[in-house]
């Protein structure tokens, strides 16, 4: 499902700030697997997020999603790509606070073809089984943060996606939402959703529904 193939990401190449943050990365991830990117912070596991979603593109290598290369794709194929395979769930949530639930929910549909209707009956449905069908009408700057996580979730899976990238999705969370959070993952992983999912958290160490680890540091594989 993804495939990393010799991947190098070198800022300012040639130039005396010159950084290479990732070097020479090669993995794979089967589909329907839950696999870890674990790693302390600036290992480069965010920049791993951003090249499989066609945020940035690598120096050199090759990247493969769901049987697409997309390493040279043009942003705009890789923003198809990115709204048709892929749901992020970010670190600090990245919502749009003075907007309700439901209208940062539907926000990755906004480019699509489907209408209003559909759109607001596939929200329904992503926040009824997320249990936050009466927070749809509340801006989300009024939500705790537990709310506003599960909020981040359900705009992570209203596009259907096969993906899903987690970028340190605990950081901001006590422990009884961490756990809250891994029993939404483990039911993704059940309806066949592959996940990765970047943090140094231990709370993820352990659990029986992670397939892989893949462990980076100072933007290598060890």
């Amino acid at each position: 499902m993804i495939k990393f193939n010799g991947i190098n990401k070198i800022y300012n190449a040639g130039q005396v700030n010159e950084h290479h943050v990732l070097k020479d990365i090669t993995f794979l991830v089967k589909e329907n697997q839950f696999t870890i990117l674990r790693g302390p912070s600036g290992s480069g596991k965010s920049t791993i997020l951003s090249i499989i979603g066609g945020l940035i593109k690598p120096t050199s290598g090759e990247v493969i999603v769901d049987d697409k290369s997309i390493a040279k794709l043009p942003d705009r194929f890789a923003a198809i790509v990115r709204q048709q395979k892929i749901g992020f769930i970010f670190q600090k949530f990245n919502l749009i606070p003075n907007l309700s639930a439901l209208d940062n929910i539907t926000v990755p549909l906004i480019p699509s073809k489907l209408s209003r209707v559909e759109i607001n009956k596939r929200a329904d449905q992503i926040m009824e089984e997320l249990s936050i069908s009466e927070k749809g009408n509340i801006l989300v700057k009024k939500l705790s943060g537990g709310e506003q996580q599960r909020v981040a979730i359900a705009r992570s899976l209203i596009n259907k996606p096969k993906i899903i990238l987690a970028d340190e999705p605990t950081a901001n969370l006590d422990r009884k939402l961490s756990l809250s959070f891994i029993q939404t993952i483990e039911e993704l992983k059940k309806k066949g959703k592959t996940i990765l999912l970047a943090s140094h958290d231990p709370i993820f160490y352990d659990l029986e529904c992670v397939d892989n680890f893949i462990n980076i540091r100072l933007g290598e594989i060890k």
